[in-house]
């Protein structure tokens, strides 16, 4: 049993004063009292704990703020934040003034609260948790942080008059916060293993939860699935009276990976649909897996296109080129080479890994691992069994559910039979990883954004 760090509780209620939070930390301090389920081993997934009535009444209490913004709803195990940010890169390219809420952050949590790349200020953020405070205080069933962090968006993205918001939900789709909204479009990136505890233990039980998201007249396109997870889908949109599209089967979709001196491994995608062409656009992030994310990303412009949002195909293709998306595939030093993931699970690890193997020239790779306890633990080894030359495994200093690296390590030895190393921090780990490797070698630093944000604090990224 993989045991992690005791997490504090968080019901604790933070009295408000009447004449509000002075200062930024002040009203974060708030925010940070209220029930967190990120912070938390075990929870609960139900009508109680992932209330959207509840989230209803606080939203009601807003003026419903997600009713006067436009928005697209992504859902999926891996890829929504990178979907996410090519949809709104390439809405902001064509004119429009854009939204983007993701979770997690990685350094700062204002990152998850973006319009035009430009995340949130501070001064807005304590605005807007004034603004909410005596209204939580109110309530007799509390929101969780997760909600008011979500109603604090959707308000935010009300006040500016956004054109439109990308959202990307936080946990399943079914039960998210998020899933108040009625969108214009909604998309489905790939679906596969994890937050089993919560979603369920087979990808049918996960597809079902992610589909919540789809309503009736409001037309869906999704990446290729595993057959389970499709089937699903499928029966869910039927239900639901939900048009489902699927790139390469209803939209013509395809993509080819190639190599050049001069470029390198890059892979280009081919995206046709009645009102739109897109031939040979190279994907902007790296990893064959992000050419299916761009893919989506490009269906959902055309859907907005098909609903009459003037999309200009060139400048489009402009502001794809231009995305920077910290955290997936980042260089963040060159001596020796580290790179950071925020890979945590195992279909993302074992893209992540191959990956690597195409774009990154190295003699070996040393892995630096570390994840919260609740993850499918096992499905990642193998993947990192198969793929790293050298495994050293820690815990991010700041992740309450992180798993014991001492358990980790005996857990991978046991499955592999191989050696493995272990360092209490993110910091002893690297000086380890930095005393065995080369400059034609590579450093990974993967298994949760929690150890990605520390080990960019590090570098100074």
């Amino acid at each position: 049993m993989i045991t992690a760090i005791k997490p504090k509780s968080t019901r604790k209620v933070m009295p408000v004063d009447r004449k509000g939070f002075k200062s930024y930390d002040s009203a974060l301090r708030f925010l940070f009292a209220q029930t967190d389920y990120e912070q938390m081993l075990r929870v609960r997934y139900n009508r109680d704990t992932f209330s959207l009535d509840r989230m209803r009444l606080l939203l009601r209490k807003l003026n419903n703020p997600h009713d006067r913004i436009r928005t697209v709803h992504i859902a999926g195990t891996k890829g929504k934040g990178s979907t996410a940010t090519m949809l709104a890169c390439m809405l902001q390219a064509c004119g429009y003034k854009v939204g983007l809420y993701t979770s997690p952050h990685i350094n700062d949590i204002r990152e998850r609260i973006q319009i035009n790349g430009e995340i949130i200020t501070q001064a807005a953020m304590t605005r807007l948790i004034n603004q909410m405070a005596p209204i939580v205080g109110k309530m007799t069933d509390k929101p969780t942080f997760f909600e008011m962090f979500t109603a604090m968006a959707f308000q935010y993205y009300a006040e500016q008059k956004v054109d439109i918001a990308v959202v990307e939900t936080g946990l399943g789709g079914r039960l998210d916060s998020t899933n108040v909204i009625r969108p214009a479009v909604v998309g489905l990136t790939s679906i596969s293993m994890d937050h089993m505890h919560q979603l369920g233990n087979t990808i049918a039980e996960i597809a079902g939860e992610k589909a919540g998201i789809l309503k009736a007249n409001v037309p869906a396109v999704s990446v290729p699935q595993d057959p389970v997870a499709k089937r699903v889908l499928k029966k869910k949109a039927l239900d639901s009276k939900t048009n489902l599209m699927f790139t390469g089967d209803e939209i013509e979709f395809s993509y080819r990976v190639e190599s050049s001196r001069h470029d390198g491994c890059q892979t280009r995608v081919c995206l046709t649909t009645p009102n739109s062409r897109f031939e040979h656009l190279p994907v902007p992030l790296l990893g064959e897996h992000q050419a299916l994310n761009c893919g989506l990303a490009l269906a959902l412009l055309d859907q907005l296109k098909t609903q009459g949002m003037k999309i200009d195909d060139a400048a489009a293709i402009r502001g794809l080129g231009s995305i920077n998306l910290p955290g997936r595939m980042e260089t963040i030093s060159m001596d020796p080479r580290i790179l950071v993931d925020g890979a945590h699970n195992a279909a993302s690890i074992q893209a992540l890994i191959r990956a690597i193997g195409q774009h990154i020239p190295h003699d070996s790779m040393v892995m630096i691992f570390g994840c919260a306890a609740d993850k499918d633990i096992r499905g990642m080894m193998s993947q990192i069994a198969a793929g790293a030359d050298k495994v050293i495994f820690t815990r991010a200093s700041n992740n309450p559910r992180a798993a014991s690296p001492k358990e980790l390590a005996e857990i991978y030895e046991e499955m592999s039979g191989k050696v493995a190393q272990v360092a209490d921090t993110l910091d002893g780990a690297v000086k380890i990883a930095r005393s065995a490797t080369t400059k034609e070698d590579v450093i990974c630093i993967t298994g949760s954004f929690y150890l990605v944000g520390e080990a960019r604090a590090i570098q100074g990224n």
